[in-house]
């Protein structure tokens, strides 16, 4: 039979398996029968089988191109996603326009377009690689904080462990006067305001703690706290708080003054309980 390219017959190899092979990709990655139409049956169905073969190629190329790109940033995925549920849940409860954009915001602050399951990649490392990273995470923190900077490192690596990450928008109340406090809080970032009874108003920001009078009292909160900026806090629930310091009692003590300061400067005289009493210097 004649050869279908005469004039590639006294070419070099190169160019006849370069054809070839032009000629074999026609019929694979077209998804069609190529140049030339199959004139025999023979053709007729070894066309068929490139086709179908080409077609299952071209479909893995595809899945596993979107899989790739889509692993190069999961966690901006994986926040879109979320993001894609708050939006539709904002709009089945009909929320004014306002809040959809506090919301909007609070979310872009909060996770900077990026989520991760950090309780559950933290809870699969030991415990030396857990504290380190905490430690690191928190480094700014531990730097700006002097009651930090001068403790015993190891009261900072059981603080910083039982520290939850919290964001308030700016005109939030973190924490209101007359309400059970189960929380004391350390700023990170921001500027707040302790507003008492009197229309005292004293301003906190990066280094400094609030919330601990009520811990130790085991009262009410004496004053409230209103976010002026938006504020990057660690919160501490009572229950580690406690805990905490039961192990480092001296530590109590530098709480416990700072607490008796900001009393007296509030104008009430509240009593610290027992564990003041106790921890207290003898006259």
């Amino acid at each position: 039979p004649a050869p279908l390219f005469p004039r590639l017959q006294n070419d070099s190899w190169g160019k006849q398996y370069s054809h070839a092979l032009f000629k074999a990709m026609s019929h694979m990655l077209c998804i069609g029968y190529g140049q030339q139409a199959p004139e025999g049956m023979t053709d007729v169905w070894l066309t068929m089988l490139s086709m179908i073969v080409g077609a299952t190629c071209y479909a893995m190329f595809i899945g596993h191109a979107t899989a790739l790109i889509q692993s190069l940033d999961s966690s901006r995925r994986q926040y879109q996603e979320k993001y894609k549920q708050v939006e539709q849940y904002m709009s089945f409860h009909k929320l004014p326009g306002d809040t959809r954009q506090r919301i909007h915001e609070y979310y872009e602050h909060r996770y900077q377009g990026k989520m991760f399951d950090e309780e559950n990649i933290l809870g699969e490392l030991s415990e030396p690689l857990k504290e380190e990273i905490i430690n690191f995470n928190c480094r700014n923190l531990v730097a700006n904080m002097p009651l930090f900077a001068n403790a015993d490192p190891n009261f900072v690596t059981a603080m910083l462990t039982k520290l939850r990450f919290e964001v308030f928008q700016p005109g939030d109340f973190i924490i209101r006067e007359g309400t059970v406090g189960k929380k004391m809080y350390f700023i990170q970032h921001g500027v707040v305001s302790i507003l008492t009874k009197g229309n005292k108003e004293t301003k906190l920001s990066d280094g400094s703690y609030f919330g601990e009078i009520c811990l130790l009292t085991r009262g009410r909160r004496t004053a409230s706290v209103r976010a002026d900026t938006y504020c990057r806090l660690y919160s501490l629930s009572v229950d580690n708080f406690n805990e905490v310091l039961e192990e480092y009692p001296m530590m109590r003590r530098a709480f416990e003054t700072v607490a008796m300061d900001r009393l007296d400067r509030i104008g009430e005289e509240q009593p610290l309980g027992p564990a003041w009493a106790a921890s207290a210097p003898v006259p």
